[in-house]
């Protein structure tokens, strides 16, 4: 009975340790990039955290001052060996926080709800009145 003891004690370890996302740092800029619009580089990643079942919550900050607080989902170890390797790593979601440079730029023309944003001779019609653009 004795020696299942290590048997044990390693498959527990084996499942505890796919627990963590197995994406590394270079994949985490590429996909921040994608969602910021910004090259890799332009940008620092800090207070990276992770919960269990892969999610990565983390801070990007540009050379502007921009804050935006992200995450995705990392496929883990255990996932990676249950799907032979076939388990994707999610796009990043980033937020930009408020009273950062990206706050104010991310307020677009679009947004305010003018004549401006109405292409000139075209009626107002019930998605445009949806969308506060007439």
């Amino acid at each position: 009975m004795r020696s299942a003891a290590p048997i044990f004690a390693a498959t527990l370890l084996s499942l505890l340790s796919g627990c963590a996302s197995t994406l590394d740092q270079s994949g985490l800029e590429q996909r921040t990039a994608q969602a910021l619009g910004r090259p890799v580089g332009q940008f620092t990643i800090s207070d990276r955290s992770e919960e269990t079942g892969g999610r990565i919550n983390y801070t990007a900050s540009t050379r502007d001052g921009a804050v935006y607080r992200c995450y995705l989902y990392g496929a883990t170890g255990f996932q990676q060996a249950m799907s032979f390797g076939q388990t994707p790593h999610s796009d990043a979601i980033c937020t930009a926080m408020a009273g950062g440079s990206a706050s104010r730029r991310s307020e677009s023309p679009a947004a305010a709800p003018d004549a401006r944003n109405r292409a000139p001779g075209k009626p107002c019609n019930a998605l445009l009145r949806a969308a506060g653009r007439c």
